[in-house]
């Protein structure tokens, strides 16, 4: 079997970093192996989001550059993938005539049958028929040449909730559950490969279990954090209103549990929770917060704001950065409004102008920064147990350091702080894996120094004569 370049580009959201893991492991039989240039590549997948209006132009922005190539190389095979295919379907092969193949968020299991057709027979073809049931896929355990640290895994697809802004429940379908059994299996698997950490993935994984009479998602995690060698879970997203006792109690309960979450709030006036279809109140939210940080008074909280909402006066703009203020959120991920195809809201009256949820948005972040500030400053002085992830950002791009120069490590603390810290071993010429193979999936205990707006810096600590944990 001749080795054939796959060129993969993930655009979106987390659960698309894990489709995209799926979409590689699926073509590996077929020949196709990881390539960083699209210029050389024999198949070309975008995978691709459309919850928010910049993403899906990002898409279409990636997949316009690639019209030249197709007419260089008409063999090439070009396709799209995800949220966008789905949504879009056969409008897509009308728009742009360089793609090849669509295929939908339920076909990725499909797609090695599909792509086989391609290469054999030459046409264009659309796939977006969705499937009541979940796929399962086997475990990704080496995408990578190095030894992955921390890794997504799905329990769950699609939603039932229904948001009026939201298109999920459109193009990723109706809630459906993993088995418990498949989901230890597939991160045992992980461990195996070294993986570390896991995130856990799911619209709403709240409501993990409840449609299928599976165990609760508290019970899930009771279970994955007996399992040996697994040293951390983390999960995203909760639904405020489905967010239990049971779960609240698992960070007290569960010594691998990180201590964050991700909350989404979307609005801070009642009156516009209401018109999204959120189905909670204010006061139920800040209850919420409330009881998180009696159990767990060191855990993190981040929130998601939707800036802009048609109907939104100032006064319920007014009661949004009041509810920001009262809670203090460690992080939030603010967004203008856009009207999505399919969602209710893109029919709802009031629309806001541009001029205006830009400026709401800008003021949403200026008052966040400072909390996000504040909480990092906190840290300053105290010792974290970080779990080292890799090379830092600012030493990712070269393959060896210059002369004298230390090697820079970056991993995340148990409340989800990035923290970048000195490992020493100067030495010209070396690679950084090489250097780094000591800590890299390890514990070590930095005391932080520094704070800044998205990040902490520190020093290593030794305790009792060793640095690692």
């Amino acid at each position: 079997m001749s080795l054939k370049n796959l060129y993969l580009k993930t655009i979106g959201c987390q659960m698309n970093v894990y489709d995209s893991d799926q979409i590689a492991n699926k073509l590996k039989p077929l020949g196709y192996r990881m390539t960083t240039a699209w210029e050389n590549a024999d198949l070309i997948i975008a995978n691709t989001c459309t919850i928010r209006e910049k993403a899906e132009q990002k898409a279409f922005s990636f997949l316009g550059r690639l019209a030249s190539l197709k007419r260089k190389r008409p063999d090439i095979i070009i396709g799209i993938g995800g949220c966008l295919a789905q949504q879009e379907g056969k409008k897509i092969l009308e728009r742009m005539p360089q793609i090849d193949l669509v295929f939908g968020t339920h076909a990725i299991s499909r797609l090695p049958q599909i792509i086989s057709r391609l290469e054999s027979q030459r046409f264009r073809l659309v796939d977006i028929e969705m499937s009541e049931t979940i796929d399962e896929f086997e475990p990704v355990v080496d995408l990578q040449a190095h030894q992955k640290v921390t890794s997504f895994v799905t329990i769950m697809q699609g939603c039932d909730n229904y948001c009026t802004y939201c298109v999920v429940p459109y193009v990723r379908g109706r809630e459906t559950s993993r088995d418990p059994d498949s989901i230890v299996s597939e991160i045992k698997s992980l461990v195996n490969s070294g993986v570390s950490e896991v995130t856990l993935l799911g619209q709403n994984v709240n409501s993990y279990g409840k449609k299928e009479g599976l165990c609760s998602f508290s019970n899930l995690l009771s279970i994955l954090n007996r399992i040996d060698g697994l040293k951390r879970i983390r999960f995203t997203t909760s639904h405020p209103k489905d967010l239990s006792f049971d779960l609240i109690n698992s960070f007290d309960n569960l010594n691998k549990l990180c201590h964050h979450i991700h909350l989404p709030l979307q609005s801070g006036a009642n009156r516009i929770l209401k018109r999204m279809h959120r189905k909670y109140s204010i006061e139920l939210y800040l209850k919420k917060i409330e009881e998180l940080r009696k159990l767990c008074p060191d855990i993190a909280i981040t929130s998601d704001i939707i800036a802009g909402f048609p109907g939104e006066t100032e006064s319920d703009f007014k009661e949004t950065i009041d509810v920001i203020k009262e809670v203090e959120f460690d992080g939030l991920y603010a967004f203008m409004y856009s009207d999505r195809p399919n969602a209710l809201s893109i029919r709802f009256p009031g629309k806001i102008s541009e001029p205006v949820k830009q400026a709401r948005l800008q003021r949403i972040l200026d008052v966040q920064e400072q909390f996000t500030l504040k909480k990092n400053m906190m840290l300053v002085g105290s010792t974290e147990l970080v779990l080292v992830e890799g090379v830092s950002k600012k030493q990712s791009g070269a393959e060896a350091l210059p002369e004298n120069q230390d090697l820079e490590l970056t991993g995340r603390t148990f409340t989800n702080k990035i923290v970048n810290f000195n490992c020493g071993n100067s030495r010209a010429g070396c690679g950084k894996e090489i250097l780094g193979k000591n800590y890299i999936g390890k514990m070590v205990n930095i005391r932080i120094e520094k704070a800044f707006s998205h990040s902490l810096r520190g020093t290593l600590v030794k305790k009792n004569q060793s640095i690692l944990v």
